[in-house]
């Protein structure tokens, strides 16, 4: 395993490959601690680093890129039902939940969410209240109403 810090236009990110897929894309952020992995560089970091700056200018709408997340199978039917969602649309906690067949798991949905750890690339981002309010995102919210933002076509240089 591999890890490289990639600038994008929401923060340093860090991406983490094992050679085959992605396995992290972390946000610099104080609450969850940044890869320990050693420094260095793969084609399947070169290629996250090309398609999360075509993301980030407004050229890429879905990402094609191998990734390898670890987590529990409920999590992972949580973080495979994160990448059906459409670029530029959003869905509710209680509509995930429904999504993977277990409409009562909205809490647990939401914690899943929470452990997604290929940000961005697996959208949790897209996930939002009921209410349409932009509750917790491990990056931020503020972070998250960027990457919102973005999708629907409004520029990240504020």
């Amino acid at each position: 395993m591999i890890s490289a810090i990639h600038e994008s236009p929401v923060g340093k990110l860090t991406l983490t490959s094992n050679g085959a897929a992605i396995t992290a894309i972390e946000f610099d952020n104080p609450r969850h601690p940044l890869s320990t992995q050693p420094r260095g560089e793969d084609k399947i970091i070169d290629a996250a680093r090309r398609q999360l700056d075509q993301y980030f200018a407004g050229k890429r709408c879905e990402f094609d890129l191998p990734l390898a997340t670890q987590g529990t199978a409920f999590q992972q039917s949580v973080w495979a039902a994160l990448q059906t969602i459409p670029y530029g649309a959003t869905r509710s906690y209680g509509q995930q939940a429904a999504a993977i067949g277990k409409p009562a798991a909205v809490r647990a949905v939401g914690l899943a969410n929470g452990r997604n750890p290929i940000s961005i690339v697996i959208p949790c981002h897209r996930v939002i209240g009921a209410n349409g309010s932009l509750t917790g995102y491990g990056g931020g919210v503020e972070r998250k109403k960027l990457l919102l933002d973005l999708e629907q076509g409004q520029s990240l240089i504020r």
